[in-house]
């Protein structure tokens, strides 16, 4: 499936939670975390029927979910928020992670966003540098206590899709 042309972006389905938890989880913990890591991550990960309605999820699909990314829409603050950014860890490289980051961009030009803001794992810092956000802080890690993550933003108002 190394054709980028094959793969499809599109709406996750309600019925796809399992899949889409599964895949984050998986491409997660190929980073090098270990099992016991994994397990105290695991609600934050999980897409659950309730974040598929809160949420956009978007899925990269070539005869299977090969990736998916999600943003959450905060209409009073002009802020959409990146909540999962995931692709299948032997498929990485392969434009898939491109084909996600165009249809959120497209879709936060859609909303009228000024700015995009992620939370990201440290192992992910450069990837999400390479498309334009910028470190602003360090944030407390939604899952493990005293650990911290990069708080990232991108100023939508430079990137033209």
């Amino acid at each position: 499936m190394s054709d980028v042309d094959k793969i499809r972006i599109r709406r996750a389905l309600e019925t796809e939670g399992a899949a889409l938890s599964d895949l984050s989880m998986l491409s997660k913990q190929s980073n090098g975390y270990d099992d016991a890591f994994m397990d105290v991550c695991r609600d934050e990960l999980a897409v659950t029927p309730e974040r598929l309605r809160a949420d956009e999820y978007w899925v990269a699909d070539a005869d299977g979910i090969c990736g998916c990314a999600s943003l959450s829409i905060n209409h009073d603050k002009k802020i959409g928020v990146v909540h999962s950014f995931f692709v299948e860890p032997n498929l990485r490289g392969s434009g898939i992670g491109k084909l996600l980051w165009q249809k959120l961009q497209e879709r936060a030009q859609t909303y009228g966003f000024e700015a995009l803001v992620l939370d990201a794992d440290p192992n992910a810092e450069e990837f999400y540098q390479s498309i334009g956000f910028v470190k602003v802080k360090d944030t407390p890690s939604g899952s493990i206590e005293g650990r911290f993550i990069p708080h990232m933003r991108l100023d939508l108002k430079y990137i033209s899709v």
